[in-house]
């Protein structure tokens, strides 16, 4: 086993099961804090923010960590829009929930609904038509558009319900244009992520249970993979893909660091 320098892990499905505990994990996360092994929670969530991430860990799954420890889709995004923006005080239209327009209004963008710099679009669970409308509007009049993960479903107690992918294909359809995508499966949120944890690629492990979200996006951005089975992906599935992730375990308590 590679001795690894950081980890980037997934939440749902690898640190819990909704709202069922993984103790594993929790001794994974807790072995890594008392070796002082740097470590990034990168989840597609953007409807948080890192406070909100901490405190669904320690009230529901008794794992303490701090904000600067998560990494959302909605981080990821701003990182993106700051390393490319034209301007110093860009303008960006929002169709997402709370923690994504937080995190973007910190940065110093400006609202604007018609002729925003940036459209960004993510999961919305109070989505309407007009939304939809003035995002679509804005796109086609020339804003940069920006979708914060590509999730066709996120699962809850109803089933799988509908997330962001499916809105922002709802808008990648009406305008005719390809969002620029940041979550999980794309290497974007993993490079970002790379430069914030501070090492070199070859120095750090994606950890998760999804082959097609966590270990592609591991691969996209060419740094090794653990694929967990607690979660969504099966031993079964994933003997049929090309590209294999580097380890393969049933537990997080069958890695040694």
């Amino acid at each position: 086993m590679k001795q690894y320098k950081g980890y980037f892990i997934d939440l749902d499905g690898t640190v819990y099961a909704g709202k069922k505990r993984i103790p594993a994990a929790k001794r994974f996360v807790e072995r890594l804090q008392q070796k002082q092994i740097p470590f990034l929670f990168v989840t597609n969530n953007s409807t948080q923010l890192p406070r909100d991430v901490v405190k669904n860990l320690a009230e529901n799954h008794d794992i303490f960590v701090k904000p600067e420890n998560v990494y959302t889709s909605g981080m990821a995004t701003v990182d993106f829009m700051n390393e490319n923006k034209q301007k110093d005080r860009p303008t960006v239209y929002i169709v997402g929930e709370m923690g994504l327009k937080q995190v973007i209004l910190a940065n110093g963008y400006q609202l604007d609904a018609d002729h925003p710099d940036y459209v960004v679009i993510g999961l919305d669970s109070d989505l309407t038509y007009e939304k939809l409308a003035q995002a679509v509007l804005a796109i086609r009049s020339g804003s940069t558009f920006i979708g914060t993960n590509p999730d066709t479903n996120i699962p809850k107690e109803r089933g799988m319900m509908p997330g962001a992918g499916a809105v922002v294909d709802f808008v990648r359809y009406a305008t005719q244009q390809a969002p620029i995508m940041i979550g999980k499966p794309k290497a974007r949120i993993i490079d970002s992520a790379t430069k914030k944890i501070g090492l070199e690629k070859d120095d750090v492990v994606m950890v998760g249970d999804n082959y097609n979200t966590d270990i592609m996006a591991g691969i996209n951005a060419g740094v090794d993979t653990m694929l967990v089975y607690t979660g969504l992906s099966t031993p079964d599935q994933v003997a049929k893909q090309e590209a294999q992730p580097t380890y393969q375990i049933n537990s997080l308590d069958e890695w040694r660091l």
